[in-house]
């Protein structure tokens, strides 16, 4: 069976499934689900769903709450579908664009009691995909026989971790001659599932005995690249290269889990909802993520497969720190990064500290 896809590359196969619009069948020994992510689904599909059974969609509780909605469960909550709603309808529970225009959704019933497993696995499978964290889906019989009928992805739930991390391998290393240092070297680092790839920029020499200048710095299309006033992203990742080209050694690890983990799409919707008024926070509770969607443990999986152990890290946010010492990286040092602050941002890096932890 060695030609078959493994645990985590049927994960990944169900992810790109969703983003597509294709359901995907999940099956625990309480029962089976027909499981499609809410921001992807069509009426043709939606109407196959229907005729199987009564519909629930599954959210988290930080969407319900703003719902005012009972989740009954500090992980998921099971709105009922009623008889006739459309993937408008959908869209109104599981998209706050329109919060504001129409505050009154319901009244929402949400299901309570039974096994939630696979409700809580279907929204962290939309999460995982960097959609909307919303999944229709539909009891079935038996599940093995819908995948087969319709040739569509099977999850068995026993063991299951859909936040299962991939192990990383180091592709490909070169050098290449950067402003700050010509002494630079690029390493890329690709999933075994085929996720994201992230990047390890080395400066100089640095000596793998001795605690290096590190910084984790998570992709921002919008700062790194378009040079957006809204975050500090930007001028903290300059910052922090001129720094280590200054003491002529470093390393920065560049990890594509944009917007805080939760994608450019999704980071985008975010910033519609605070030209409404909502901070960066209460942005991400309206939408149904948490304050932060990141794994910092990636950094340290390529820390090590590079060899460094010790770290000087270059950084603001105290639960890196914790997080690299957590998976046996000595930070033998916090190195304040204090770059790009201005009048646009300010509401967004007080936020950041007030409510994130922040050391600003």
């Amino acid at each position: 069976m060695t030609l078959g896809p493994d645990i985590s590359e049927r994960i990944a196969r169900a992810r790109a499934d969703l983003r597509m619009g294709v359901p995907v069948v999940l099956t625990s020994e309480q029962g089976s689900a027909l499981v499609a992510a809410a921001e992807t689904l069509s009426s043709s599909r939606l109407d196959e769903m229907r005729a199987m059974g009564p519909l629930l969609l599954a959210i988290t509780p930080r969407r319900a709450e703003t719902l005012k909605a009972r989740a009954y469960s500090d992980l998921v909550a099971r709105v009922e579908l009623p008889e006739g709603a459309d993937l408008r309808w959908i869209a109104g529970v599981a998209d706050p664009a329109g919060d504001l225009m129409t505050p009154l959704k319901g009244p929402l019933v949400t299901r309570r009691g039974g096994d939630e497993q696979l409700a809580r696995a279907a929204v962290d499978l939309t999460k995982a995909a960097h959609l909307l964290p919303a999944a229709v889906m539909v009891e079935i019989s038996d599940g093995a026989v819908v995948a087969r009928r319709f040739g569509l992805t099977m999850l068995e739930m026993a063991g299951l971790q859909v936040t299962l991390r991939s192990p990383l391998h180091r592709v490909v290393g070169a050098r290449v001659p950067l402003e700050v240092s010509q002494a630079g070297r690029v390493s890329v680092f690709r999933p075994a599932d085929g996720g994201e790839e992230h990047y390890a920029v080395e400066i100089g020499r640095p000596d793998r005995s001795k605690p290096v200048l590190a910084r984790l710095h998570s992709a921002c299309f919008t700062g790194d690249i378009l040079g957006s006033l809204k975050c500090d992203c930007g001028p903290q990742l300059q910052a922090a290269l001129a720094q280590m080209g200054k003491e002529g050694a470093g390393v920065l690890l560049y990890l594509n889990q944009e917007g805080r983990g939760i994608g450019l799409a999704n980071k985008m919707r975010a910033y519609s909802l605070q030209d409404q008024g909502f901070d960066t926070v209460e942005a991400n509770h309206r939408l149904g993520f948490e304050d932060d969607e990141r794994d910092f443990r990636i950094g340290a999986d390529i820390l090590k497969a590079l060899g460094f152990g010790a770290v000087r890290l270059l950084t603001n946010n105290p639960k890196k720190v914790d997080m690299m010492r957590a998976q046996g990286i000595e930070v033998a040092e916090r190195v304040p990064l204090v770059a790009g602050h201005s009048e646009h941002n300010r509401a967004y890096l007080a936020t950041k500290a007030k409510k994130s932890g922040h050391l600003l």
